[in-house]
């Protein structure tokens, strides 16, 4: 962050003096005026609900520039890692700021392979839960446990503990979905195997069981690979600010993570996905294809609230990049399953050709984004909607890692606290309480 060479001047209509503020530059993207010195000069506050222009902390991770199209990871494009790079690259990259090399892969594949077990005990504390139970509700409270298993790694200030957590994060959360899975359908739990890559390793714990050998098919686990890539980071969006925001109060890595998992699960963060193939579903219930133009002209109108799941985006002004690497594998996937004359995915399909194709859609920008192509990806693959937010989590999580060992290391790194415009009651005092 430096200095630029001009400064923002605030001015009053009531009178009251100017104040002169610094402006920063970053290496890309708009400037910031720094108003931490704001409410000391004129006792005044800003007031920015939702936090829509105001920059929380300065990041070199993720970049994104909605009007564009544009991510990129440590300055390097979404659509280039996502096409020429594994997840275990990208996680490198994430934590380290670097792509590894051939050794220094291996080194740090093997290093996550060796951690993918959990302790047993874990499968006790799982086995608490109803068997009905959200999978979102159950990864809150694995995730969290896993501070009470692993206390050689919780001192956040400790750079080694926040290594070695770092580590264990990102190896044992595909075992936690996958045992949060299995439990849910009353299947055993199947051990990682340190022969498989990291996506396969997933898949292997999610759908193989004791009695037959499972071979993995290379398609699913390049598509459910490109999905932890595509979903990796995302700058500071709800989830990785709720990471920020607890681990500033210097609480351990685990339960950082866990916050950032309860606002994953969401539906206008991560779990929009889900609620995209539940809007599919009604549509396919009430009629499929035939009600499709139906469906879209009650979106269109203003005193309906059907809303279209899995279009637009809160940043991206333009297509979501993600997106369209997401429909790549949309496609790859429903042709290596031969499903692609499913009726839920013909509907996907009519549904995205109308939304690219309507003027409405289009003037606004409504483009299909990520949660619709992955969604239907997941469900074409056997995983159970319910799910979807949790393979976000698995995802996500290096991101949120990385994201949390920045703020610990910046030297302007201080416990958040966000300030209130009050509008309750003025000072008053206690009446006696035979006079109220």
């Amino acid at each position: 962050m430096k200095l630029s060479d001009t400064k923002a001047t605030l001015s009053f209509s009531n009178g009251s003096p100017a104040v002169e503020l610094p402006v920063y530059s970053g290496n890309i993207g708009p400037d910031v005026i720094d108003i931490r010195k704001l409410y000391g000069q004129t006792g005044m506050f800003t007031y920015d609900p939702g936090f829509l222009s105001t920059a929380s902390c300065q990041s070199a991770i993720t970049f994104i520039d909605g009007d564009k199209g544009e991510l990129l990871y440590r300055g390097y494009p979404i659509e280039q890692l996502a096409t020429q790079c594994d997840f275990m690259e990208t996680c490198h990259l994430l934590l380290y700021g670097n792509l590894p090399g051939v050794e220094t892969k291996a080194s740090f594949a093997k290093n996550v392979k060796y951690h993918t077990m959990v302790n047993e005990q874990m499968q006790f504390f799982l086995r608490g839960f109803r068997r009905d139970a959200h999978p979102m509700a159950i990864m809150t409270g694995l995730v969290g446990a896993l501070s009470a298993f692993y206390h050689d790694s919780t001192d956040i200030n400790n750079a080694a503990h926040r290594e070695v957590a770092a580590i264990r994060l990102i190896a044992k959360m595909p075992t936690l979905v996958a045992m949060a899975y299995k439990y849910s359908v009353g299947q055993p739990f199947m051990y990682p195997k340190n022969d498989l890559s990291y996506a396969g390793n997933f898949l292997h714990m999610m759908f193989a069981t004791p009695c037959e050998p499972y071979v993995v098919n290379p398609v699913i686990e390049r598509a459910i690979d490109r999905i932890f890539t595509l979903h990796a980071d995302h700058e500071q969006n709800a989830s990785t600010s709720t990471v920020r925001l607890c681990g500033s109060s210097g609480t351990n890595p685990f339960a950082a993570i866990a916050a950032g998992v309860a606002c994953l699960w969401g539906p206008a963060h991560g779990g929009a996905n889900e609620a995209c193939l539940q809007m599919l579903e009604e549509i396919q219930a009430s009629g499929g294809i035939s009600k499709v133009g139906e469906f879209m002209n009650q979106v269109k109108d203003k005193n309906s609230n059907v809303k279209l799941m899995g279009f637009g985006h809160r940043v991206y002004k333009n297509y979501d990049p993600r997106a369209t690497l997401m429909q790549e594998t949309c496609n790859e996937v429903l042709e290596a399953l031969g499903l692609q004359d499913d009726p839920l995915f013909k509907l996907a399909k009519a549904l995205e050709k109308i939304a690219l194709e309507d003027d409405y859609f289009v003037s606004r920008k409504l483009y299909p984004n990520v949660d619709f192509y992955s969604g239907i990806v997941q469900r074409a693959i056997g995983i159970p909607v319910k799910l979807f937010t949790g393979i976000f989590a698995l995802a996500r999580t290096a991101g949120w890692i990385a994201q949390l060992n920045e703020m610990i290391s910046d030297p302007e790194y201080k416990i958040g606290r966000p300030r209130q415009l009050f509008t309750g009651s003025p000072r008053r005092d206690v009446l006696p309480i035979a006079s109220r």
